[in-house]
């Protein structure tokens, strides 16, 4: 029954993930709740309340090619520590701000920490497995990622429920805090500290990004990366409830229930898939994606036919799954690639930019999808499957340039 959920991977590796799940766990606390935190129990305006979110990731996004040269020198072990401290300090201090530059400060030490931690995670999995266990490592920390989030916020929402006062977001916020603190414990006490890769010549060290920068087949798949992300998950993750509020005949409930049914699959479905994934060419998985996520955000606009609301609600369910299939695909195929392609004394770079791609990807969703809403609120949905099957038909151009587990 449980034999599609063996990965084979070491202890080390399942310790560093049980870790990744606490530490998302306490991100699911208080990520429905930022705003509404930030407006109804401190009275900051909505449109301060954004820009203090925002400040998060646009800070993460700062020091993330920071971060990624410097776990080209350094161990990841002690880095992402680090990271996570800062964050713990962050996010535990927005328990106690009452005037938005607290706020403001709260969020640059968080974002910075998250910026730091997400791309040392990667490169401290990616070096406690061999080649071969990559898809499966990227798959476990997708699914402790999602099964973390999705459980805090069901217990978050339970809590606001019960009693919507100051102190039960502070306890939120504290609780989130400690989150990050413990995953910095089980790095410390559960992960061997291992050496970074092999340093690059004397001759080379000056070049740093620009090496990047010369590989063009990985600016073509961040640059893919960053269409699917954002048409596919942002799309569905921050598009997709506003449009059927308005648009179909599901209610607030169903919108949430359609969320559900996403990040269950992916908590189930993610594992097995990998076994799935991993037998077929990289540029067919890659394509496959694209397609799904096409076939998904065309879906959408079926619901819209039908005045039904258990109809509307299935159909948007059946999108919830597709994009969770699509997104399967895409973790499990990127992440191991860019590992391929990058020579060990730039991994962190390579990953660096690569975690960017899946921010500017978030940023870009609800800025354009949002901009379309008001227009033409169909467009966002045939515009994004145009885009993804667009995409998904380049990445398959490219065949044997995008190399396969068994090529050298």
């Amino acid at each position: 029954m449980f034999g599609g959920w063996r990965t084979g991977l070491s202890g080390p590796v399942i310790v560093l993930q049980a870790g990744t799940a606490v530490n998302f766990f306490g991100t699911g606390l208080i990520l429905p709740f930022e705003i509404i935190y930030l407006h109804q129990a401190r009275g900051f305006s909505t449109a301060i309340a954004g820009l203090v979110l925002a400040a998060v990731m646009a800070t993460a996004a700062v020091v993330t090619p920071p971060s990624g040269a410097l776990l080209d020198r350094f161990r990841a072990k002690p880095i992402l520590i680090t990271g996570n401290l800062a964050s713990a300090l962050g996010y535990a201090g927005f328990a106690f701000v009452d005037r938005p530059w607290q706020a403001f400060v709260c969020s640059v030490v968080g974002g910075a920490g998250f910026g730091v931690a997400s791309t040392a995670n990667q490169v401290l999995s990616l070096t406690l497995v061999s080649a071969e266990q990559r898809a499966a490592s990227i798959a476990l920390r997708r699914v402790a990622g999602n099964f973390g989030l999705g459980s805090g916020a069901t217990v978050a929402g339970f809590v606001i429920a019960a009693t919507d006062h100051l102190r039960a977001f502070q306890a939120l916020y504290l609780l989130d805090g400690a989150t990050f603190g413990i995953f910095a414990l089980v790095v410390l006490a559960g992960i061997p500290n291992l050496r970074p890769a092999a340093a690059a010549p004397a001759s080379d060290r000056r070049t740093g990004f620009r090496a990047v920068a010369h590989d063009r087949l990985f600016l073509i798949l961040i640059a893919a990366n960053i269409v699917l992300t954002t048409t596919g998950g942002a799309l569905f993750s921050n598009i997709l409830p506003p449009f059927a509020k308005a648009h179909t005949p599901v209610g607030p409930s169903q919108i949430g229930l359609v969320i559900f049914v996403n990040t269950v699959f992916i908590v189930v479905a993610q594992i097995p898939a990998t076994r799935v994934v991993v037998r077929m060419r990289r540029a067919h998985a890659l394509a496959a994606t694209g397609a799904l996520f096409a076939i998904g955000l065309l879906a959408v606009l079926l619901a819209t036919l039908t005045s039904s609301a258990l109809a509307a609600g299935a159909v948007l369910a059946g999108v919830a799954i597709v994009i969770a299939i699509g997104e399967c695909a895409q973790f499990i195929v990127l992440g191991p690639v860019v590992a391929d392609l990058a020579p060990p004394q730039l991994l962190g770079r390579y990953l660096s930019l690569y975690s960017l791609t899946f921010m500017a990807g978030v940023a870009l969703g609800p800025a354009v999808g949002g901009a379309l809403l008001a227009v033409s609120p169909d467009a966002v949905w045939w515009g994004g499957a145009l885009a993804s099957a667009l995409t998904g038909a380049g990445l398959l151009r490219l065949g044997d340039r995008i190399p396969d587990p068994s090529q050298p």
